[in-house]
């Protein structure tokens, strides 16, 4: 047996790419086993924000479309999985050297072991290729929910991996490689809100737009008058919808946690102001809605919740603790009041992804210029004085460098969305749109085999009366009252009489 010595010295990475050799090297021995360990257990605790968003996403639906939106995210789950391993890491993490998109040398691995990561030279390139499948199919999941009651689900899976292919591995490119412009402009974004939440944010945009409004259960009015008349429904599950968002939060604390590479006072302070920003947004969203409605929202604390969480993924490894808090409470007021007036818009966003992760990416982006400060970034033991920080420590450009990635960002994302779906909805069998039956009956009734016909929501009787209008529930004493449309949001429920 060959004598086993640690490795000291990383070869140049296009010397030998693997980092030495495992059979006399230890290749592992220059590693701390603290960061080695942190990283692997955020990369596990990551993975469940991708199906804590589908029940998210399940409980908000309406019933009758609720399971697709759990099959969604599994498939973004598998799906996205294989892709990142075939060719996804490699075109945003492969060391080359122009500053729009890398190659194919790390293709399905290849060579991908024990040098040291491009993003951070404490963990080695396998862990934080792990790490970084986790960013990806989250991302493809908040983007999903846009199909909202009405897109077609084969179309919806190919647009998703066509989506991540020219977006996400797009901006992740520009922002996480050293070689990206985004990168050597000196923009900062902690853990992923131009490639994460704008770029979803204003792609759910973009495909809301082109999937049109929901149809209305009780008339069939035109396209443009329902685009006057959106109707809001209330989720099926609120329940569901708040177990959601616990795991979403949850998760969010490996998911900021993890991004700086490495366990250090930094990382420990990243933690911090994750839960009070999430905190903030929360108190700020549900203060809002009980000061118009005089009631308290479940809806509303988990949207704040949200909100902040997306506030501070850019901010949270550069702000100081004492305003992370306010980051959540700002970013949760201006989402609040982009969902308020959203029908401005006249564009049926259900879920309101572009106001929560549009909208509060690209706040939180702002925000991360206005209170980055040089001596939090600090705490991670190797940055020193590498950083300015933003205005408050008056480096004033770093403002408007934050407001240029987030506006690329956005404008990339908006214009390729819609490009992508043009042509995705011309080729033959591929139209985004679901059919009116389809979308009466419910995508659950199309897509789903599992679905309890013996239940009366589900029932033949029942899917007829809901194909020709109505929402009478066999047994019932009489269909509910019709749906008044307005040109202001309006609460609606499915109810069943005993």
């Amino acid at each position: 047996m060959a004598e086993i010595t640690p490795v000291t010295e990383f070869p140049d990475w296009h010397d030998d790419p693997v980092g030495g050799d495992p059979f006399t090297q230890d290749l592992a021995a220059s590693y701390d086993k603290g960061d080695l360990c942190w990283i692997l257990v955020c990369t596990i605790l990551c993975w469940q924000i991708t199906p804590a968003i589908g029940f998210l996403y399940a409980g908000m639906h309406r019933r009758k479309a609720a399971l697709t939106m759990v099959l969604q995210s599994l498939f973004c789950a598998c799906a996205c999985g294989i892709q990142y391993w075939i060719y996804g890491y490699s075109l945003y993490e492969s060391r080359t050297t122009n500053p729009i998109l890398g190659d194919l040398s790390l293709a399905a691995f290849r060579n991908i072991v024990a040098q040291p990561s491009q993003a951070n030279a404490a963990i080695p390139d396998l862990l934080y290729a792990a790490f970084g499948f986790t960013f990806v199919s989250a991302t493809a999941m908040i983007l999903a929910g846009a199909m909202l009651e009405r897109g077609r689900l084969l179309p919806s899976m190919f647009f998703l991996l066509c989506w991540t292919t020219f977006v996400y591995y797009v901006l992740a490119y520009w922002e996480w490689n050293p070689s990206g412009w985004l990168y050597k402009m000196g923009l900062y974004d902690f853990a992923g809100s131009g490639p994460v939440h704008i770029a979803s944010g204003f792609s759910a945009l973009a495909w809301s737009m082109m999937l049109g409004p929901r149809l209305s259960d009780h008339d069939h009015n035109t396209v443009a008058d329902r685009k006057s008349k959106l109707v809001h429904h209330k989720p099926h599950s609120p329940l569901l919808m708040c177990i959601g968002t616990c795991f979403i939060w949850f998760g969010w604390f490996a998911f900021n946690g993890a991004s700086g590479g490495n366990l250090s006072l930094r990382m420990i302070y990243v933690v911090v102001n994750t839960n009070l920003s999430a905190c903030g947004g929360g108190i700020a969203w549900v203060a809002l809605d009980y000061a118009y409605k005089k009631k308290f929202s479940l809806v509303g604390f988990c949207s704040g919740i949200i909100a902040g969480l997306v506030g501070i993924t850019p901010a949270a490894g550069y702000v100081p603790v004492y305003v992370a808090a306010l980051v959540g409470v700002i970013t949760s007021i201006c989402c609040f009041y982009v969902v308020k007036y959203k029908y401005l818009l006249s564009v049926d966003d259900g879920l309101d992804i572009f106001a929560l992760h549009g909208v509060g990416g690209f706040v939180g982006d702002i925000l991360t210029g206005l209170f980055a400060d040089k001596w939090v970034v600090a705490l991670d033991g190797v940055s020193g004085d590498s950083y300015l920080g933003g205005w408050w420590n008056g480096h004033w450009r770093q403002l408007g460098l934050q407001l240029a990635g987030a506006t690329t960002c956005a404008a990339w994302s908006f214009v390729v969305t819609c490009i992508l779906l043009f042509i995705i909805n011309k080729i033959p069998g591929m139209h985004i749109r679901a059919s009116e039956e389809h979308e009466r009956n419910g995508l659950d009734h199309k897509y789903i085999e599992d679905i309890d016909y013996e239940d009366p929501y589900f029932s033949r009787e029942c899917i007829c009366q809901v194909s020709h209008g109505m929402r009478t529930i066999p047994g019932t004493l009489a269909p509910p009252s019709p749906v008044v449309a307005s040109s202001t949001p309006v609460d609606v429920t499915e109810t069943k009489q005993d």
